[in-house]
């Protein structure tokens, strides 16, 4: 006789404590529209309780700004009388938090309806929604994530960041020295503690390499053939990150572009698509004459402009485009190019991949990966073909023609015929109000520069 779902959670708890008796709490997560982790802590003798019939949070948790306020024109606020739904465990997500000195443990949640269904409205049903057409033609995604950041110090200047001295020389770091061993060394504890804490949460983060910026730095993850567990590795890193930097008197960012005149933080996915016998379809000695690699490039490339709010959702999004950044701005696509919006690695034939290179760090990894599922899906059966690919530099050969700024992008996502076909307009129209609410109060602000400008000249 088979075991019952639940029972089989119950065990994964049951286990899970027997082995760490000196866990005190748990703390019960769940990621926002903006990739925020939410949640509550309970007492350990509760865990048993979640997993039996859930914790109950608002709807509108998923209808939060930036700033963490609801934004009321969702419809999921005071409209439902701030309702709740239930939110259950995800398997596999239990593990310690090795950076607290209270011993405590971690729980990824998912939002249902009180009768069950998965709620609409949480990012990870979103994309969920998205791979499931993928079942259905018997295909399966394998993805992976590679994230960048920033160390910055605890101290701001002014209310600006800037980078931590070294543990190591006491001197911060002023130049790019891209790849570069000795800063990994300035910083080596803390990077290896973030290896080791992710091997301890079972987050397949193999590297860490030195990016293009003072502190800047790159996490590289497992390619999984899971794609929605693929964007809960993204999740749980960045909270680690941040919070072992934090142990070691650090702070980090993920803003897509903290200081001006040097590079953002990019967020790239590679996906590769295997059939129903584990087989990568994008296998190919020569990339340009496999048909489903090219509809699949075809796809995301025609979907790009409507996919750009999910991919760069937040005003700052858009100050990391640039050519000498390597942040592409045209739907363009190249063998082994690193200029363009989509590369395909050249290496062994049966490692043929897509890498996704427009997304930022601040993206949430949920609606991005839908988002890049569309197109490709939507390639896929449609036969689009992209074109010939870019040799050399993108950014001479193609004009910039992406959106760039929130609010022609949302525009194009709220016009979108085939990104609705993929993603439940309701949650464009809820995406849609909570950034135009942050883009609304953002242009009602006003700037240093501004004054700096203005206040004694005009």
């Amino acid at each position: 006789m088979s075991v019952p779902p639940r029972a089989v959670q119950l065990n994964e708890a049951n286990a899970f404590l027997k082995e760490h008796p000196e866990v005190l709490y748990v703390d019960l997560l769940i990621a926002d529209m903006n990739g925020v982790v939410r949640g509550k802590r309970i007492e350990r003798t509760s865990l048993h309780k979640v997993y039996e019939k859930g914790i109950n949070l608002p709807a509108s948790l998923f209808a939060l700004d930036i700033n963490g306020s609801t934004v009321e024109s969702t419809g999921l606020g005071l409209d439902i009388g701030d309702a709740d739904r239930i939110c259950y465990p995800i398997p596999g997500t239990l593990s310690n938090e090795p950076w607290q000195k209270r011993p405590t443990a971690q729980l990824l949640m998912t939002m249902h309806e009180l009768e069950g269904e998965p709620f609409f409205a949480d990012p990870r049903e979103v994309l969920r929604q998205v791979v499931s057409k993928f079942d259905e033609m018997g295909l399966t995604i394998c993805a992976a994530f590679e994230l960048e950041f920033y160390l910055i110090d605890q101290e701001n200047v002014n209310g600006r960041p800037q980078p931590p001295r070294s543990p190591i020389s006491g001197k911060r770091p002023i130049s790019t020295q891209v790849y570069l061993i000795d800063d990994l060394d300035e910083y080596v504890d803390c990077l290896q503690d973030i290896l080791e804490g992710a091997k301890e949460q079972g987050i397949p983060a193999d590297a860490i390499v030195k990016e293009s910026a003072p502190a800047q730095f790159e996490v590289n993850l497992h390619h999984v053939a899971d794609p929605i567990k693929a964007c809960d590795y993204a999740v749980l890193l960045k909270r680690l990150i941040k919070n072992i930097a934090y142990d070691h008197e650090m702070d980090t960012t993920f803003m897509a572009k903290p200081y001006p005149g040097q590079a953002g933080n990019g967020l790239h996915v590679h996906i590769s698509v295997l059939d129903k016998d584990g087989n990568n379809i994008f296998t190919s000695e020569d990339p340009e004459q496999n048909a489903a690699l090219r509809h699949a490039i075809g796809g995301v490339l025609e979907t790009l402009p409507a996919s750009m709010a999910f991919l760069c959702p937040n005003v700052n999004s858009y100050r990391r485009f640039g050519a000498q950044f390597y942040v592409p701005n045209s739907p363009s696509w190249g063998l082994d190019n690193r200029t363009v919006a989509l590369r395909v690695p050249t290496g062994t034939a049966d490692a043929v991949r897509l890498e996704h290179r427009v997304a930022g760090a601040d993206a949430n990894p949920y609606l991005l990966m839908a988002a890049v599922l569309a197109g490709v899906h939507h390639g896929l059966t449609n036969k689009v073909e992209p074109g010939a690919p870019t040799e050399g530099n993108s950014y001479e050969q193609n004009e910039q023609s992406l959106p760039n700024n929130l609010r022609d992008a949302l525009r194009e996502l709220d016009d979108s015929e085939v990104m609705a076909k993929y993603i439940d307009p309701k949650y464009i129209d809820i995406f849609v109000a909570c950034k135009e609410s942050e883009l609304e109060e953002f242009e009602h602000s006003i700037s240093d520069l501004e004054y700096n400008w203005y206040l004694h000249t005009v």
